[in-house]
């Protein structure tokens, strides 16, 4: 997540410039043909480019609309396992009498959050992380996750046995609220905690199954693709048209217009339809770059902030006295 002010144009420019040279070149070459070549029959009437236009504008919309919407789920759910992890900190501090199990109940809490954050992070076979702008980009900020191994990083939180059988579940983050679930029965059983404070701490780690299986849908199941490829197909028909239409409309004017330009008009349906065109296509590569919000991008919701301030306050609450202040972010971008 680009948490600074905001992109510059040059940043923005830069990381569209591949298509931008794509459409240079292809309406170069278009209009060549037509004015040097003598190919005529290339222009195509501007009321068709404006059908195809508005047909195409709305698909991008759609398209946006709906991976913006993606995103922002993701930010509400975190939000929410933010939000129910501090519950989780203050009633194990104040529920359970023994402060080696509080303490115990908050780590593997600690646990299930850095396993879920590389759980997110597992590549998918749809995500963006690998085209060309997105990994020039990366220059610009880490992935922990891809920096750090986790079994390194579990370490910290849960060792022994118990780490092992993280490590070796199917679903780790599952398998850590299993852990817990199992851990509140027998402290119940030993007389440890109350009933009450049983079936309140259930609540919660019922809440946190819940925001657990919100996160993995929005990382296990992408846009749909069906939809993706419309996108992507209608964009590139539209910026070959294109250039096509405002032959269409300039050529005419090469008989009217005198002086440098007479004769030849047609030329300024480059830098107008490239203009155009590096719009439309912009626009479906900041939607794409939406789409998958845990993947690694730059736009992504900020998972690994969210864990590192969550530990900090559940340390805090166990009155932890090396507590470590949060780390000044190199760059704007958090992840």
């Amino acid at each position: 997540m680009h948490a600074g002010r905001s992109y510059t144009f040059l940043e923005f420019l830069r990381w569209t410039r591949r298509p931008l040279y794509a459409l240079i070149l292809l309406d170069l070459a278009l209009v060549a043909l037509y004015q040097l070549a003598g190919w005529h029959w290339l222009a195509v009437p501007w009321n068709v480019i404006f059908m195809l236009g508005t047909t195409v504008a709305l698909i991008v919309g759609f398209k946006n609309t709906q991976t913006y919407n993606r995103l922002w789920e993701a930010q509400q759910v975190w939000a929410s396992i933010n939000s129910a992890s501090r519950v989780w900190g203050a009633m194990t501090r104040d529920y359970v009498g023994n402060a080696e199990l509080t303490r115990r109940l908050a780590y593997r809490h600690v646990a299930w959050l850095t396993v879920l954050r590389y759980q997110m992070r597992d590549s998918k076979a749809w995500e963006t992380t690998q085209a060309a702008p997105n990994v020039e980009y990366r220059k610009h900020y880490e992935v922990p996750e891809k920096a750090r191994a986790l079994d390194m990083e579990l370490n910290k939180y849960v060792v022994g046995p118990e780490r092992a059988r993280i490590l070796g579940a199917g679903s780790r983050a599952t398998e850590v609220l299993n852990l817990q679930g199992s851990d509140l029965k027998q402290m119940l059983d030993a007389g440890q905690i109350s009933a009450g404070a049983f079936a309140e701490l259930q609540r919660v780690l019922r809440d946190l199954h819940d925001q657990q299986a919100r996160s993995e849908r929005l990382n296990n199941y992408p846009y749909p693709r069906q939809y993706a490829i419309i996108n992507i197909i209608f964009v590139r028909i539209l910026c070959v048209l294109l250039p096509l239409g405002m032959i269409d409309l300039f050529a005419p004017l090469d008989d009217v217009v005198g002086g440098v330009m007479a004769g030849h008009m047609v030329w300024l349906a480059v830098p107008l339809s490239v203009l155009v065109s590096w719009m439309y296509a912009s626009l479906d590569q900041v939607g794409e770059s939406s789409a998958n919000p845990f993947e690694g991008g730059a736009n992504d919701i900020p998972i690994s902030q969210i864990c590192v301030s969550i530990e900090m306050d559940l340390r805090q609450l166990l009155d932890e006295r090396d507590v470590p202040v949060a780390p000044v972010p190199a760059s704007p971008i958090l992840l």
